[in-house]
């Protein structure tokens, strides 16, 4: 059984990779081909496009693929969605795609741009945004560096932004969003019907999950007095509660928990203040829910 799986090439390609290797699958690419190869005899890698992926996965030609939520709506294929998969190049977050105009624009809200140009890479989106809104706008494609064409070119621009700062730069304010968007796992109808790729598909959400709720947490373990268990028990949050096990002195309890990464330098300090010993933190590559 061969899985044919693909990747997005371009922006989301390093850290869907990284993402990969955190859930267990090695792929190493080359500079020169499109064909990764990865530690998996049943996965067939290639890296496309994330505007094309849809396409593919909805004719046959790839099982399975990752792309964005929003190339998925722009294509209008018909795919089995599996997963959203939130991440993105700069970390772990969504990324939005949102109407601009320049910074000394007499245009404040959508309505304003009736009869204006509109530049977008995400046309057909864009375009029922217009409609929903009841808006007659003139919506263009455009080819890239969408974010340069106001004023001259363009009366707006809808592009996609996961901070911000890139349109700041470029002297544009943001009036509305237009879509929130992140990685989704799709599979080709009829491959959903294989009851031997639906499971290989599952088993590649699961572990992919795993990787994504694994990145915010860590493990901590620490011996503490018992009597002191209660007190150093109530600063730590935990999944369920925390594992116990006994030491060989019998007055003493080790104690393992998986916290929020964020909280871990408040606690260490109050952890150590309440009785807690040889407190270590280490990291996680997956957390199963």
């Amino acid at each position: 059984m061969k899985l044919k799986l693909g990747l997005p090439a371009g922006s989301l390609q390093e850290s869907t990779v990284e993402l990969f290797k955190s859930a267990g699958f090695n792929i190493y690419v080359s500079n020169r081909s499109y064909v990764p190869v990865v530690d998996d005899d049943e996965l067939d890698v290639r890296l496309i496009r994330a505007q094309e992926i849809p396409r593919y996965v909805a004719n046959g030609h790839l099982d399975a693929g990752i792309t964005g939520k929003d190339w998925l709506l722009e294509s209008g294929k018909k795919v089995n969605e599996v997963l959203t998969l939130c991440y993105a190049k700069q970390g772990r977050t969504s990324v939005k795609w949102v109407l601009a105009v320049p910074v000394n624009s007499k245009v404040k809200r959508t309505a304003d741009l009736k009869g204006k140009k509109v530049a977008t890479e995400l046309v057909n989106v864009t375009r029922e945004y217009f409609r929903k809104k009841k808006v007659n706008a003139d919506v263009e494609f455009s080819w890239g560096a969408t974010e340069a064409k106001p004023p001259d070119l363009a009366d707006a621009v809808v592009d996609v932004t996961e901070t911000g700062i890139s349109l700041s730069l470029q002297r544009l304010r943001i009036i509305d969003v237009v879509l929130e968007s992140a990685p989704v796992l799709i599979a080709n109808g009829r491959v959903w019907q294989n009851n031997e790729k639906r499971k290989k598909i599952e088993n590649i959400g699961i572990l992919l999950r795993g990787a994504l709720q694994a990145r915010e947490k860590v493990g901590l373990k620490m011996n503490l007095p018992k009597d002191k268990f209660k007190k150093i028990s109530a600063i730590l949050p935990s999944l369920r509660k925390p594992t116990i096990s006994p030491l060989t002195d019998t007055k003493w309890l080790a104690l393992e928990v998986v916290v929020d990464e964020k909280i871990v330098r408040k606690i260490i300090p109050e952890l150590k203040r309440a009785g807690a010993e040889g407190i270590i933190e280490y990291p996680l590559n997956k957390l199963i829910y």
